[in-house]
């Protein structure tokens, strides 16, 4: 056992097995704090909700509580591992969510992989939840399932390995291609990976922008041509009838590559092949599609990105789902749409070109921390995001009409967001002071007004 392995299993092991916990947010220390809290005042918000199904949001956890769903059968770099062994992964999520948006969540592990029964179960438990994150499950099993319940369910349900790599990498080719000062709807797009996450940030670029004219996806056969049979419905929509039947082909000319594949299928020839200033996004784990060092060696006036935290450019999904979830859940959205998910992206862009702060470069021991070609994004830590993305993704819910709530005072609501991460970034410390002072954080209690429908 080598020393990393030695120090995950016992991060994991000790002081007590797992990452997450349920406590209280209610003080419980009197006969009277109980008698409220279960027998007999329980029953009062209970006929309250009977009455009025949604009131559930004001006497419940539901208004701020994720549900993190897997069957384990596309974990990481893992594959299909099994619902079990994918338990690790979904609290690991669920302490994502409540580090960095101050979200509850509760993984939940279903041991199905017929997506039938499997839509049937999470649907059973949607009532529990204000918002469903599906997470590594594996295609095209992912696509069924995350449409039957999108359309069953009157809460926002995202498959975070298709949508939050979708939205993390369209904010980095908005920079990107700024900075290579090129237009969205001028580039040609090269995407190696006919997956859950290919077709996702596919789907999500042309909502950006690019024409669909100028998309080559390719999958381990070589180019998806409209003349190839048996495709499924996910590949022939990006299917093309142009004379190129290699990524070697696709590649010539080519402004963007999109790498959603296996390690070292593309070359340094290929790379030299593109057109000038060329965008290369290599997010094959945990190897990418060409290593960085080769990549940055082949082109000067390369862009590169991966899916790793030790080069620049991390694609990092952190830097989406908790804060769109947030802003999900305080507007009480039906739904994460494509307009919310392109709000978010434009968000996390805006925010790279900020100034860092010094916290954040002490934080990552980096003082040369500026937009650039190896600054496309902001840093995981970078606190700010809740402030920026959460209300950007609330602005387009409203607008696009699938919000049942919206802000009354946005000032109030930064601040309630600010909130979550006072105390020198320790949301622990947060939580103890709240119930210390035995009062509701006022993060539960957000200056939103129900929209009438």
């Amino acid at each position: 056992m080598n020393s990393n392995e030695r120090a995950a299993l016992n991060y994991h092991r000790y002081p007590r097995p797992g990452k997450i916990e349920v406590v209280p947010t209610k003080p419980y220390d009197t006969p009277e704090d109980l008698s409220l809290a279960y027998s007999p005042g329980v029953a009062y918000p209970c006929l309250a909700i009977k009455d009025s199904p949604d009131r559930i949001f004001e006497y419940t956890d539901k208004c701020n509580l994720v549900a993190v769903i897997s069957n384990g059968t596309a974990v990481l770099g893992l594959g299909n591992i099994g619902a079990k062994a994918a338990k690790p992964v979904m609290e690991g999520k669920a302490l994502l969510f409540k580090i960095f948006a101050g979200l509850d969540a509760f993984d939940i592990e279903i041991d199905e992989n017929d997506p039938k029964e499997f839509i049937k179960t999470v649907a059973r438990l949607a009532p529990t939840f204000g918002g469903i994150n599906l997470e590594d499950i594996k295609a095209p099993e992912c696509f069924e399932i995350e449409d039957s319940l999108r359309s069953q369910l009157d809460i926002p349900v995202m498959h975070d390995d298709q949508h939050g790599t979708a939205i993390i990498s369209s904010a980095a080719l908005i920079n990107a291609l700024k900075i290579q000062r090129k237009e969205i709807g001028d580039v040609r797009l090269v995407v190696n990976g006919a997956g859950a996450a290919a077709i996702a940030c596919t789907r999500l670029y042309r909502e950006l922008g690019v024409n669909p004219e100028n998309i080559v996806m390719c999958d381990s056969h070589g180019v998806i041509r409209s003349d190839r049979e048996n495709l499924s419905g996910a590949k022939r929509e990006f299917a093309t009838d142009r004379d190129l039947h290699t990524l070697a082909d696709a590649m010539r000319g080519a402004d963007v590559f999109l790498g959603l594949s296996v390690a070292n299928v593309v070359t340094p020839e290929m790379v030299l092949s593109m057109a000038e200033r060329p965008v290369v996004f290599a997010l094959a784990n945990p190897e990418p599609e060409i290593a960085y060092d080769i990549a940055v060696a082949t082109r000067s006036d390369l862009i590169f990105a991966t899916g790793r935290s030790d080069y620049p450019n991390q694609i990092n999904n952190v830097l989406g789902f908790p804060y769109i979830f947030r802003g999900a859940l305080d507007c009480r959205a039906s739904e994460i749409n494509e307009a919310m998910k392109v709000a978010a992206a434009k968000a996390i862009a805006r925010l790279a070109e900020e100034e860092v702060p010094e916290r954040i470069k002490a934080a990552y021991g980096r003082n040369d921390l500026e937009f650039g070609p190896e600054y496309l994004l902001p840093k995981p830590f970078d606190r700010r995001l809740l402030s920026v993305v959460a209300p950007a993704v609330i602005d387009a819910a409203v607008k696009t009409g699938v919000a049942r709530k919206t802000i009354v005072d946005m000032n109030a609501y930064r601040k309630m967001l600010d909130e979550i991460i006072c105390n020198n970034d320790s949301l622990i410390s947060y939580l103890i002071t709240s119930y210390d002072s035995c009062k509701v954080p006022s993060a539960f209690n957000p200056p939103f007004r129900k929209i009438d429908k």
